[in-house]
């Protein structure tokens, strides 16, 4: 014998459609379209519950934690939904972000910023103030230790900087500054540009970063040039 549904029943049933709808078009839809078909199925779980709630048998009114049961699997699939997003918008910045750069290692980028130095030496950039007659390059420790002082080409451009033969250098990354002078008064300093060696490439908080030789890091949209190692 078929017995006919209650009208608490039917909406049981109807909300439990429209919630294996949700699913549905939550998968086989994307970005803005998803959060649209979200709120508008809420809008719709909200209208539907209410009129469960009128049409309930008041000498049989129905559980509250059943309520709390159908609100807790629409929030699931909602939650789901957003989950799914979330994790796809991470990968597709992992893929972008790091593939562009993942050929860097081993190569050398040229920026500004502490580096460590070997007995081989760094390659140094930097471009003098205009008009300045002579220019000091000046080396110093992480603590800010003077390690060197030597003249740099007040035209600018790069050099190859080593160690002195006998200098002790003090442990960590080395730092450079060009200062400029004009009939011996200077024109002001500005850090100079290296090239080091990069040995990986990250993401930090979603920004594509480069690892560099001796551990510094730097964002990847700092580098100015990039070459290959000197052989």
């Amino acid at each position: 014998m078929t017995t006919a549904a209650t009208p608490n029943t039917a909406v049981q049933q109807a909300f439990s459609n429209s919630a294996r709808s949700t699913v549905a078009e939550a998968a086989a839809s994307s970005g803005g379209v998803r959060r649209a078909v979200i709120g508008s199925d809420f809008d719709t779980f909200l209208k539907m519950l209410t009129v469960q709630m009128e049409n309930q048998d008041p000498l049989n009114p129905t559980d509250s934690s059943e309520y709390a049961v159908q609100l807790a699997t629409f929030s699931g699939v909602e939650q789901q939904v957003r989950t799914n997003e979330l994790l796809a918008t991470i990968v597709d910045r992992a893929s972008g972000g790091l593939g562009e750069i993942a050929g860097w290692v081993g190569r050398q980028a040229r920026v500004v910023a502490p580096v460590e130095v070997g007995v081989a030496g760094v390659t140094v950039a930097a471009e003098p103030v205009p008009f300045s007659d002579r220019a000091t390059l000046t080396v110093r420790s992480a603590t800010g230790q003077l390690v060197a002082s030597e003249a740099f080409p007040p035209t600018g451009g790069e050099v190859h900087w080593t160690p002195p033969a006998g200098l002790s250098i003090p442990p960590g990354p080395l730092s450079f500054e060009v200062e400029s002078f004009a009939a011996d008064v200077s024109l002001g300093s500005e850090l100079a540009a290296v090239y080091a060696d990069i040995r990986e490439v990250r993401l930090d908080r979603g920004t594509p970063s480069l690892v560099l030789a001796g551990g510094t890091v730097v964002p990847a949209d700092s580098v100015t040039a990039l070459r290959e190692r000197p052989r």
